[in-house]
This record gives structure tokens, C-alpha cells and sequence, in this order.
């Protein structure tokens, strides 16, 4: 009797639960229908503190953007990650460019915090927009205005972000055609825009220093190596469907924070948990060697076992979330300018003991080698005359390019993910 009574319970217990499908199959496929939306980064800036930041009172910071992939609608990240204070942010909006200071008016959208036109971030946090409907195409500029109406410090930063943004009068200009403003190369406390796109877009991240700030390259002409490598890209069908966002800081090092937190410090942060990310780039290690002798602080001196090391860290840490990586070798500095300290006889030894492991080791999924690209042939510790921005360490606007195009696009264009 005691397993008819199971067997009966059972029954009933199967019938409510059939029953209960059915009143909830209606909001599971709605939840379903909403979950086809596929979202992803399309530009991203990662934050940094400053010691002197700029102060804000009351007025509207217009940011551009520039675009690595479309979509139809579009959110974005605000951090206040280095911020003492809460941050309030009066009112947001984005929109198209129209040159300069200036938005087309008709694509003008508020965006909204929650449903809220206005948002608090706590200190130390991140926020996120509700999506807007702007159809957004690959290598737009966006223009991200936002209104603070408290006097802020601007700690929360990307101070080299080779673009003219704009700081206005005091008032709210969020929605303003244009305005007069002071202008700045820097973004402040915006460090994303994603669009909501094909379930088969992904993003590639690029953790490095200034060479992936693109110091050197012509401001406000998108010529860093990540635009480029977007372009070339998004006019290979086979890889179309990815977008390339920047994680670099100059000055940035592997193992110590200086110029930007750490690489191993902000890994998570600016690269691991950004939206649709596939794959990873990095270009770091450089500044560990020089920064030292640059800032006398011998403390900090590190061997190349050491910063290789990092690179096998954040290696792991990739590959333990199913993330493609690849290494690319370190450019060559002798002669960099504008750095005493920086360069020396042992720092060249650690470069060539870290890009010879890079070659090598098998460590990271792929190689790229821009070293090899970027070095003089006849004088291999030293960049090309034909690449040099001037200072001997950074690459211009040819360089760059020459860096971008010695990517194998075959490194994604991968086709297991759906």
C-alpha cells in the first residue's frame, strides 16, 4: 500500500507540476525572446587614478567614441572606481557626432539609470545604462555627455585617450546640439559602450601599455593599432563579428601598479569580465624593466623569470574562463627619449629573455611578433626610422598600422562558440 501511495503522490505531484509549465510557459518563452538579445563591448577605455585630477562642478563632460562594432541598440559603463566620494551623475545621454562638440540631433537619446534619468555610483563601483534603441554602425563616432551637477574630482580617469573630449560652462548640456566647452585628451569615469547585436559577435580584449594606447599616433584619427586591426576585421567576413576593445594604459606595468593599477591587479576588471570577450591580446612588460630606473626607486626591479612569470598568470586565469590569449613580443626602446633612466644594457637582456619565452614556450595560444615587425633590420634594438613617432619608443601612425596588419586574422576566425 505504502508504494501506491508513493506512486499516486507522485502522479499528483507530476500532474501540478505539468500544470504549472503550463501558466509559466508563457513568461519563459517572453524571458527567452528577451535573451536573444546578444550584447558586446564595442569600445572600452580602462580607468586609472590620477594625483591631480580635474575638478568638475556642475558641468557637462562630452566624450567620443569611437567604434569597433554596430548593433541596434546601446548601453554604457561609467566607473567610479578610484573615486573617495560617491558620484552623481545629473543626467546622460548619448548620441552620433556630428564633428567636433557636436551631435546630430535627431539620434540624441537619454539614457537612464534603472528607469532613472539619474544615478549615484558608490565609490569604488561600476554602473551600467538601460539599452536605448540607436542604430550604430562599425567605426561611428558616439558622444557620451554627461552632466555632474556636484563638484567632483575627476580621479577616476584614462589620461592618455588620444581624442579631444569637451568640459562645459556650467549647466546641464547633456542634450545641447553643441556648446562651449575647454577640451581635454583625456575620458573621464566612462570606460565602456556595448551594443546589443548577432548571437555570434565577441570581443577581442588588449591588455598592454602605452604601444596599445597608440602614444605616438595622430590624435583624433583613430590610428592606434587596436582601430586598425578593427578595420581590417570588420572587412574580412570571417571576422566581422568581432569587436576590439582597448584595455591598455601608459605607463602600465605587469607585476607593479604606478601609471594605472597593475596588469595582474586590474586583469579581472578590464579585461576578463567584459561583455562578450573571446579572446585576448597582451602587450606588456616594457615598463616593468624601465620604470625603475626611471623613478630611482630600485625596490622595484624585477627579472624577466619574474615578469614571466605574471604573463603565465594571466595566461592561466584567461584559459580558466575559455578565453583564446596571445602573447605578443616587446618593441624595441634603445634610444627612447623624453625617459631618462629608462633604457639600459640589462633592460635589453630581460626584453629579449621575455620575447624569446614568448616565441618559444608555447605558453600563450598564438604568437604575435611585434618586435619583429617594428625593429630596424640593421639595427634590431631600435625601432625602424620609418615607424618611429620621434621619441624611439613608440610607433607612429605607420607603425601601427604595420603592427596591425602583421596580425594573422586567422587567430578569429574560429567558428565553435554557437
Amino acid at each position: 500500500m505504502r508504494s501506491v501511495r508513493i506512486r499516486r503522490r507522485s502522479l499528483a505531484t507530476a500532474a501540478l507540476l505539468a500544470l504549472g509549465w503550463i501558466a509559466l510557459a508563457p513568461g519563459v518563452i517572453a524571458r527567452n525572446r528577451h535573451d536573444e538579445d546578444h550584447w558586446v563591448g564595442t569600445w572600452s577605455a580602462s580607468p586609472q587614478a590620477v594625483a591631480a585630477p580635474v575638478e568638475i562642478n556642475g558641468q557637462t563632460v562630452r566624450q567620443i567614441v569611437h567604434t569597433s562594432l554596430g548593433g541596434k541598440r546601446v548601453r554604457v559603463r561609467l566607473s567610479n572606481a578610484h573615486g573617495a566620494n560617491s558620484l552623481v551623475i545629473g543626467s546622460a545621454h548619448v548620441a552620433v557626432s556630428s564633428g567636433g562638440a557636436s551631435i546630430l540631433l535627431k539620434t540624441d537619446r537619454t539614457l537612464r539609470f534603472n528607469g532613472s534619468p539619474t544615478i549615484t555610483v558608490p565609490a569604488g563601483a561600476l554602473a551600467v545604462s538601460d539599452s536605448v534603441e540607436l542604430d550604430v554602425e562599425a567605426f561611428d563616432n558616439l558622444v557620451v555627455s554627461l552632466y555632474l551637477p556636484e563638484n567632483v574630482a575627476a580621479t577616476t580617469q584614462h589620461s592618455v585617450g588620444q581624442q579631444t573630449n569637451y568640459i562645459s560652462t556650467p549647466g546641464d548640456f547633456t542634450g545641447a546640439t553643441t556648446f562651449t566647452a575647454t577640451t581635454t585628451h583625456a575620458y573621464y569615469f566612462l570606460t565602456g559602450v556595448e551594443v546589443s547585436t548577432s548571437g555570434r559577435a565577441r570581443a577581442i580584449v588588449t591588455l598592454g601599455d602605452s604601444i596599445a594606447d597608440g602614444f605616438g599616433s595622430t590624435p583624433d584619427t583613430n590610428q592606434r593599432w587596436t582601430n586598425l586591426l578593427a578595420e581590417r576585421l570588420q572587412s574580412n567576413p570571417g571576422t566581422s563579428r568581432l569587436s576590439v576593445l582597448n584595455a591598455g594604459i601608459s605607463g602600465n606595468r605587469v607585476l607593479h601598479d604606478l601609471v594605472g593599477t597593475s596588469a595582474l591587479a586590474r586583469l579581472d576588471r578590464d579585461v576578463l569580465v567584459q561583455t562578450g570577450v573571446k579572446y585576448v591580446i597582451v602587450l606588456e612588460g616594457n615598463n616593468d624593466f624601465g620604470i625603475p630606473g626611471l623613478i630611482h626607486n630600485p625596490a622595484e626591479e624585477v627579472t624577466a623569470e619574474q615578469v614571466i612569470q605574471g604573463h603565465r598568470q594571466i595566461i592561466d586565469r584567461a584559459h580558466a574562463l575559455g578565453l583564446r590569449i596571445y602573447g605578443a613580443t616587446l618593441n624595441p626602446i634603445e634610444g627612447i627619449a623624453g625617459f631618462p633612466g629608462f633604457y639600459s644594457a640589462a633592460l635589453e637582456l630581460k626584453r629579449q629573455a621575455v620575447n624569446q619565452w614568448i616565441r618559444t614556450s608555447k605558453a600563450y595560444d598564438a604568437v604575435i611578433d611585434v618586435d619583429l615587425v617594428l625593429r630596424d633590420p640593421n639595427h634590431p634594438t631600435r625601432i625602424l626610422p620609418a615607424f618611429d613617432s620621434g621619441d624611439h619608443g613608440h610607433p607612429n601612425d605607420a607603425g601601427y598600422r604595420a603592427m596591425a596588419d602583421a596580425i594573422d586574422l586567422s587567430l578569429f576566425s574560429d567558428d565553435d562558440e554557437d
